[in-house]
């Protein structure tokens, strides 16, 4: 259901060739008409998100799909075998590809290849160029839009010398190319790009996901309905396998405490009711003290609705899935994110219900299950 009056924002995690399903997720939300007011995002996040606020409505969607298949362009193939076996070979030979060749209008490898004790400026301390994200972003988003537009921006990187996280804040400042690239310069793949004179990596280092920086920036009086798209989940299947080992450990990195998040912001609901309830219970002439003029300031918030979308273990995944950019991934990724946005936007919990008076809900609607049907798109 939609709810006009209430701040639609869409909350986009870091995950490289994963990305897709954000993209395919935003396609589904954008038809339903739950087009966001503000996007956040980290890394590969930080791409999609930014692609969504520089440019129009009608060209958002497109424009994703013109990056998701300039990445993807170097490998439009499929596994020559069927099954479980030949796929994830494909994924691990597409990912290796990735490695060695770079991937198109994304960066380049650095040659020569910086030597592990050679000193080097920092601007250039990474196995890779990534000039050709700079042209990419600068041919599909519009910056004048971005800047002024009604859809707010923001992404998360990482200070490298004070450790600090850092947000980049349309609502604050005017953002370029180089505050999305700052976002998704994970090391020591990429280099860290300067701004104002300091050199920043990828927000992922520090949080994978920008859902705390929205639940604490967002207006207090104004209801909100966050999007948070994930795409490392953290619950996941026990390892049978050495093979598997990598895949869990990024899957639990990765995930970046997001259910955390939410639980934390339940409590804080939780604690201004109880104080609510406190202050109530005063005397009147206790009511006007210092403490409890304080305390009742602290009462005061908004509702908050938190919709999860988890981009969940396939089968055919390996732990190269971040960075295996095959046109056949992508699409399914881009899929996956479709199918799951739809899903939960046809819900039956989705469609009935009611924003919550002073308070906070969770959906979680396209279930726990480790793994999908396979799609071979």
């Amino acid at each position: 259901m939609t709810q006009s009056f209430e701040t639609r924002a869409l909350v986009l995690q870091g995950g490289g060739a994963l990305g897709a399903y954000q993209a395919g997720a935003y396609e589904a939300l954008a038809a339903a008409g739950e087009t966001p007011d503000w996007v956040a995002g980290i890394s590969i996040g930080a791409i999609n998100a930014a692609i969504i606020a520089g440019n129009t409505l009608d060209d958002r969607s497109d424009r994703l799909r013109a990056f998701w298949d300039l990445v993807s362009s170097n490998l439009p193939g499929k596994p020559i075998l069927p099954g479980t076996d030949a796929r994830q070979w494909f994924n691990e030979w597409a990912a290796a590809s990735a490695l060695l060749r770079g991937i198109p209008g994304f960066f380049a490898p650095r040659i020569p290849l910086p030597l592990p004790f050679q000193s080097t400026s920092t601007a250039t301390l990474g196995y890779y160029d990534t000039t050709p994200l700079q042209q990419t972003l600068e041919s599909l988003i519009d910056f004048d839009l971005l800047n002024d537009g009604p859809t707010r921006l923001s992404v998360g990187a990482v200070n490298i010398e004070t450790g600090n996280f850092a947000y980049f804040d349309t609502a604050r400042q005017k953002l370029t190319t180089k505050h999305i690239m700052a976002s998704g310069a994970l090391p020591p793949g990429f280099p860290p790009v300067e701004i104002d004179g300091a050199y920043y990596w990828d927000g992922g280092l520090v949080s994978n996901t920008p859902l705390q920086y929205v639940l604490d920036m967002h207006e207090a009086d104004q209801d909100i309905c966050i999007f948070q798209v994930d795409l490392f989940a953290a619950s996941g299947s026990r390892p049978s396998s050495m093979f598997d080992i990598a895949q869990r450990e990024k899957d639990i990195r990765y995930s970046s405490r997001t259910r955390l998040n939410t639980d934390m912001a339940k409590q804080t609901v939780y604690l201004r009711k109880a104080a609510r309830q406190l202050l109530k219970s005063l005397p009147k002439s206790e009511r006007s003290t210092k403490e409890a003029k304080q305390l009742s300031a602290m009462t005061e918030g908004s509702s908050v609705t938190i919709v999860h979308l988890i981009h969940r273990p396939e089968s055919t995944d390996t732990q190269s899935k971040d960075y295996e950019f095959s046109r056949l991934s992508v699409n399914e990724h881009w899929a996956t994110g479709c199918d799951d946005a739809e899903t939960s936007l046809t819900h039956p919990k989705w469609k009935a219900r009611t924003i919550p008076e002073d308070g906070i809900q969770v959906f979680d609607l396209t279930g726990t299950g480790l793994s999908k049907k396979d799609r071979q798109t």
